[in-house]
């Protein structure tokens, strides 16, 4: 890809850290393979870093909201500190414009990080994350896990096998 970057911007859940379905434990917590490197070595280069995450549990009462404050505090406590953290709490029936796929995250990401949306890319593993990217005018970059559909891996424009590899595409 030709693009250049200021910014990438990361999913939580099966992006950033092991998928453990409305997590409030921070000893739950578990880094995906390579996180810290690639974060590491976005840092090190003056990327501008974020996360980006869809945390329905606080809107269905399955957790609440200081339990996601203190996960996303553990979170930078393995993996080093972020630029921004953007959460939807809403439930998905409440049609909030954040919730992803809807763009308003990515929007208010790139504000914080006062980057441009076309120079952020947008690193997740399922549809939602590739459309939310795209809504905004960001580079939506999918790594698949075992719970992304097939169909998502054929129609997201850029995808990679782990985060060190996606972090690689950037120049």
């Amino acid at each position: 890809m030709d693009e250049l970057f200021d910014a990438v911007l990361f999913d939580r859940d099966g992006t950033l850290i092991e998928d453990v379905p409305y997590n409030g434990d921070p000893a739950r917590v578990t880094p995906m393979p390579g996180a810290r490197a690639a974060l590491d070595s976005l840092r090190a280069r003056g990327l501008r870093t974020g996360v980006v995450s869809n945390q329905s549990g606080i809107g269905r009462g399955l957790v609440t909201a200081a339990q996601v404050a203190s996960v996303n505090a553990r979170v930078e406590e393995l993996l080093g500190p972020f630029g921004t953290w953007q959460i939807c709490p809403h439930h998905p029936d409440d049609g909030c414009a954040c919730r992803k796929p809807a763009p308003g995250m990515v929007f208010a990401a790139c504000e914080a990080l006062h980057v441009h949306p076309a120079r952020t890319m947008f690193v997740g593993d399922i549809g939602a994350d590739v459309e939310a990217a795209q809504a905004a005018g960001a580079v939506p970059v999918l790594v698949p896990t075992p719970v992304t559909r097939a169909d998502e891996v054929q129609q997201a424009p850029h995808t990679a096998r782990d985060l060190l590899t996606a972090i690689r595409m950037i120049r």
